[in-house]
């Protein structure tokens, strides 16, 4: 079974900056997407940002476009996410998500249904 092990996280002042990674770990794991999620108390889970494993192509939710950055590892099956200008808005507990049985699209990347394995989540916190 594929277990997804993030790292990073924790708390930093509005207007600063994380790094969260994500790998696999267990049994083979061949991506077609992975992402992140994220959901804040009394709140449902948000997709946050993707990337298309094909092709590289990164998406991006409206709330962190422009702030947020992903890479990947190709070799690793791995994924890091940039969180920078972080507001108070963006604490959450944070998600990796990986998926191996469907070839997303732009509309469909986004959605949860694309995803088979999640990690246990790691917690950001913004505040002063």
């Amino acid at each position: 079974q594929v277990q997804l092990v993030e790292s990073g996280g924790g708390l930093v002042q509005p207007g600063g900056s994380l790094r969260l990674s994500c790998a696999p770990s267990g049994s083979t794991f061949n991506p077609t997407a992975m992402g992140w999620f994220r959901q804040a108390p009394g709140k449902e889970r948000e997709f946050v940002a993707a990337v298309r494993w094909a092709d590289n192509n990164k998406f991006y939710s409206s709330s962190v476009k422009g702030r947020f950055t992903m890479s990947r590892d190709k070799a690793a099956n791995s994924i890091d996410l940039y969180l920078n200008r972080l507001e108070p808005e963006d604490t959450a507990v944070y998600y990796c998500a990986g998926g191996s049985r469907v070839r997303p699209i732009a509309s469909t990347i986004s959605s949860r249904q694309v995803y088979d394995y999640w990690g246990q989540g790691t917690q950001v916190t913004v505040s002063s």
